[in-house]
């Protein structure tokens, strides 16, 4: 009888939307957010404010940046007007299972992506391809233990979801430069 209900629910599995949108959202918000900052890193070494160290003329800083900083803006843009989910939810275990599925599976797609489909040619390009990883690997790594945790410490300390889907947003963003 056990195995009956058991195997109904996992039969019943399924992903919404919500989950999908959710988690999108929350890697394209930490994939653009590193992607600015590497731009504003580009315009300070075309700028002279730190030392030259990727590009080597001024005007392919400020070209990059440029480019950067368009591609950044495009990806920021994509959660907030399109999937428009600013909450994760993590309130039971089913839903934890979901998201760290989902977390590992657009990992592993842009990973894939950034292993494979991008050629780096210069060290800008091998830049964008290794922050593109370390987003990746990030959520290979970190998030799936964050959601973890928030699930569990959802019961003594109260989150509301929203503040949740931002520090996990955090999290993500700082983890990644870990792998960086």
């Amino acid at each position: 009888m056990n195995y009956e209900s058991v195997n109904k629910q996992i039969s019943n599995f399924s992903v919404q939307k919500k989950y999908l949108f959710s988690i999108f959202g929350m890697y394209l918000f930490s994939l653009g957010t590193i992607f600015l900052g590497y731009s504003i890193y580009l315009l300070f070494e075309s700028l002279g404010l730190i030392s030259k160290t990727v590009i080597t003329w001024n005007a392919q800083g400020l070209f990059w940046f440029l480019i950067l900083f368009c591609i950044s803006l495009f990806i920021l843009f994509i959660p907030v007007e399109f999937l428009n989910i600013f909450k994760i939810y993590n309130s039971t275990f089913k839903d934890l299972i979901v998201n760290v599925i989902l977390v590992i599976f657009i990992s592993l797609i842009t990973l894939i992506f950034f292993q494979f489909f991008l050629n780096p040619t210069n060290l800008v390009t091998n830049d964008i391809v290794d922050i593109g990883k370390a987003t990746s690997f990030s959520g290979f790594i970190a998030i799936p233990l964050v959601l973890f945790l928030q699930h569990n410490l959802k019961r003594s300390v109260d989150f509301s979801d929203n503040l949740s889907f931002s520090i996990i947003c955090f999290l993500w963003i700082m983890s990644s430069q870990f792998f960086l």
